[in-house]
């Protein structure tokens, strides 16, 4: 039983920014689960969601720092990868 949830959602300009992301932290999602939290994630369009549910407050902080940090380096890639390849870059 897991009392504990919370909820990630980001929302980019572009679905293939989303899908970018999504693309990148999607096969942590399973690896990081452990008997004490377990994530899921969806995308609808530009919309990257992120259920989180923890056995107790520390994990649910842990899992929480954890993805806001994949995401974080995800975005960061992204827009590197975007600059290197703008046609005027």
């Amino acid at each position: 039983m897991f009392p504990h949830d919370a909820t990630l959602e980001y929302t980019y300009e572009t679905p293939t920014r989303a899908r970018a992301v999504e693309n990148a932290v999607a096969q942590e999602i399973g690896e990081i689960d452990d008997e004490r939290s377990q994530t899921t994630l969806e995308r609808s369009e530009r919309t990257i969601t992120f259920k989180i549910v923890a056995k107790d407050l520390t994990a649910l902080r842990a899992a929480l720092n954890t993805w806001m940090t994949l995401v974080d380096v995800a975005e960061q890639a992204a827009r590197t990868g975007a600059r290197a390849f703008a046609p005027d870059g």
